[in-house]
């Protein structure tokens, strides 16, 4: 995977410069450790991202990236139970995990006094969570999960639907074809052999990156993650992790209109579609995300005043973009009817607006209010020690640079309004999306609620 083109030579200091630095270390066992200072409050941030998601599983086994995230938190050989959490908490801090398509990440936010605590507690659950995973564990955290998908996917209004347009984006067998949560059949059938074998190939310290950020020593910092972290032995040369199935491949376009209707007990009638975007790291996934601010990212964006303010067909239109290091991105647009208003009516309107972009470009305010709303987000994100330490994560981790994080908002802001126009024309077309309409059944008819599934040209 290629860096992130860098932003070209300029005499002037560039405008989003962000005004923090790193340094990098790397232990005998392969893991990486990102450090950057930043004096300004008394925290301290841990950031542990592993090479892992769900693009890493096998078929028949979907969720056990998700899973394992829970399990984490269940108890290691030094620390049982919730002890993980009691400790942080109790030192004042706060902590959390995630999963995605490409990555698990887990993370501390402590009083700078409590770091080393944080470091322990991680190095601990790297080192010796397996010898304290047993079949109780396992089952206990399969049920939360299982109740994480029916609280947030199976049992919400439209719940399932950016995993319905994920599904037709990315074809079967692909390794984004399915989403982080899994399917309730995969994760019943995970067994605890499963998530061990999953432990041993993918949380070693050399398929990890470290990242502390934050009112901290870096010597002091560096002996302890030597300290704690370096005795844990790496996956042996023998043993390594099977690389994930090569998600780039797809053609950058669908080649033809998929669609999907969705009967379904929902609110009202809704619009939603996905379209496949430039892989992240690169000018044109750039150029993307400041054409989908332009159309859909709040009240000012030409959805909202096309299809909200100006026509009221809805209550609800914007567009977000879901970026990927190791398939093509996605931009996902949703609109909400207004009363009786029609899909169709909808469907033209946002088409206007896509092919007026894809011909004129952005307005130079348009191009001044995107980049600065991607701007003031960055930069949002970058005003807390988590926000740093987690952002450093990600480019060491997908794109093997930490340091491109430090740079990230100046090339954005180095995108023209060429760029936008031209990739709006080349992928936000109709015959490059996947499209799901939701019409309402109501709860006295949820039991006819069979999918209709139609494709408008050959893929």
């Amino acid at each position: 995977m290629a860096n992130p083109a860098r932003p070209a030579d300029r005499t002037a200091a560039p405008r989003g410069s962000g005004a923090f630095t790193a340094t990098e270390h790397r232990l005998g066992n392969g893991l990486r450790l990102v450090l950057s200072e930043d004096h300004l409050t008394p925290v301290a941030s841990v950031c542990l991202w592993y090479d892992v998601g769900s693009r890493h599983e096998r078929p028949g086994r979907t969720g056990l990236a998700h899973l394992f995230e829970h399990l984490m938190f269940q108890g290691s050989a030094s620390i049982p139970g919730n002890g993980h959490f009691e400790l942080v908490q109790g030192a004042g801090g706060s902590l959390n995990g995630t999963t995605s398509f490409e990555r698990t990440n887990y993370f501390e936010t402590m009083p700078a006094h409590q770091l080393e605590l944080a470091l322990w507690l991680e190095a601990d659950r790297m080192g010796s969570l397996l010898a304290a995973l047993d079949q109780q564990s396992l089952d206990n955290q399969r049920d939360v999960v299982k109740n994480e998908r029916r609280q947030r996917y199976d049992n919400q209004p439209y719940g399932t639907a950016f995993e319905k347009l994920v599904a037709m984006a990315f074809p079967e067998g692909h390794p984004y074809h399915h989403m982080p949560i899994g399917s309730m059949d995969d994760l019943d059938a995970a067994s605890l052999a499963d998530v061990q074998a999953f432990f041993r190939t993918y949380y070693a310290p050399n398929n990890a990156v470290l990242t502390v950020v934050g009112d901290i020593d870096p010597a002091q910092t560096v002996a302890w993650v030597e300290k704690y972290f370096g005795t844990i032995p790496g996956t042996s040369e023998n043993a390594t992790k099977p690389a994930p199935a090569d998600g780039t491949g797809l053609p950058p376009v669908m080649g033809g209109q998929l669609r999907r209707v969705v009967h379904e007990d929902v609110p009202s009638r809704a619009l939603m579609a996905a379209y496949r975007l430039p892989v992240d790291g690169t000018r044109e996934a750039d150029a993307a995300d400041i054409a989908l601010t332009v159309l859909g990212a709040g009240e000012s964006s030409r959805l909202h005043n096309r299809l909200v303010r100006r026509d009221r067909l809805a209550v609800v239109a914007g567009f977000g973009m879901m970026r990927l290091a190791g398939a093509p991105s996605v931009g996902w647009m949703d609109a909400k009817t207004s009363g009786d208003a029609r899909i169709e009516d909808i469907e033209a309107a946002v088409d206007e607006e896509l092919a007026r972009l894809a011909a004129d470009g952005p307005t130079a305010e348009e191009m001044e209010r995107a980049q600065a709303q991607i701007e003031r987000e960055w930069f949002d994100r970058l005003d807390t020690a988590h926000g740093k330490a987690d952002e450093l994560a990600r480019y060491a981790t997908l794109f093997g640079d930490p340091q491109l994080a430090t740079t990230a908002v100046d090339r954005l802001l180095d995108i023209t309004a060429e760029e936008v126009r031209a990739i709006t024309a080349e992928r936000l077309r109709p015959d490059n999306r996947a499209v799901l309409v939701y019409e309402p059944t109501g709860a006295e008819s949820a039991a006819g609620t069979e999918d209709d599934a139609t494709e408008d040209e050959d893929r």
